[in-house]
């Protein structure tokens, strides 16, 4: 099934640094409608986008509930797989430089677009609609949708039941989100609430987020959709430690550093992601096929320095 070419107009969106990176729970999806056909667009109003060439090679991400976001060394694939909600099995037509060059976003939103006083699910639909808006503003982004049958996993709860609990983690401010710009990691050191953080790959630690988003974390792990069908609607936290395959485990392909692509963990005896989430958490994931929501890229271009 082929929808018409969509393009979305808006203002452009914004720079960004840190290791511990969170979307407020933004799920990973099949195709969502990020907003109302009948409403306008939300739309950043101040944005500035610089090609990175530092020699720092962490990845820092970061979107607050109020709308602002903030990133760092990070490739447009990867920001465009956050917009629409989906992973890389579900981009087609994605020309080479979208997961090799590397940008610093930094985005402030429309006085008129406050995020924080809307409900989750709508919150983050505005959010994903923003940076929709900012990748047809700024890289020219043409896209039509295309439905496939795909391979996929299905994340559920084992018969003996979950192996975790909901978060204790403190509440952040909706509109300021945490203080401060977001810190290199530290094993061992809290990670904001809404956080996901990557000590090397194989050694995931989250923060107060829910299985939806912890299904798109899995997804990037392991190169496949991954799709919640826990039924588990809390925010939880998770620490999961596994031995990954050979180019497994990358959260950001490309990035050259942390969080996604240090040296898999010493004991090479140790589970595999699959066998881990059971050992660990009380979940696992179950082959399955389904139609899946795909990102046709129609056109694309490098955006202009500011």
């Amino acid at each position: 099934m082929r929808n018409t070419t969509r393009r979305f107009p808006g203002a452009m969106a914004a720079i960004a640094a840190s290791i511990v990176f969170g979307f407020g729970g933004m799920p990973q999806g099949r195709g969502q409608s990020p907003v109302a056909a009948s409403t306008p667009p939300p739309a950043f109003e101040v944005v500035s986008i610089k090609p990175n060439h530092d020699s720092d090679r962490n990845v820092f991400i970061r979107m607050d509930p109020g709308g602002r976001f903030e990133a760092h060394n990070i490739t447009v694939k990867f920001l465009l797989e956050e917009a629409y909600g989906i992973r890389d099995p579900q981009l087609s037509e994605s020309p080479g430089w979208l997961d090799s060059e590397h940008y610093n976003i930094e985005a402030k939103p429309d006085d008129s677009v406050d995020a924080s006083k809307l409900g989750r699910d709508e919150r983050q639909a505005v959010l994903r609609a923003m940076l929709q808006g900012m990748l047809a503003d700024r890289f020219k982004l043409v896209v039509h949708h295309e439905t496939r049958e795909q391979s996929e996993y299905a994340l559920v709860v084992t018969k003996n039941g979950p192996k975790f609990h909901e978060t204790t983690a403190p509440e952040i401010d909706p509109k300021t989100g945490p203080p401060g710009p977001p810190a290199p990691p530290t094993p061992g050191a809290p990670v904001p609430r809404g956080g996901i953080r990557m000590m090397g790959r194989g050694d995931l630690t989250c923060s107060g987020i829910g299985l939806k988003q912890f299904a798109d974390v899995l997804a990037r792990q392991i190169g496949h959709v991954v799709v919640d069908q826990t039924g588990l609607k809390g925010l939880y936290d998770f620490t999961l430690k596994w031995t990954p395959d050979e180019g497994q485990g990358q959260m950001f392909r490309g990035a050259g550093g942390p969080p996604g692509d240090a040296p898999p963990p010493s004991d090479a005896s140790g589970p595999t992601i699959f066998t881990a989430l059971q050992e660990q958490l009380g979940l696992k994931l179950e082959s399955q096929k389904g139609p899946v929501d795909t990102i046709v890229i129609d056109h694309v271009e490098r955006p202009s320095e500011n």
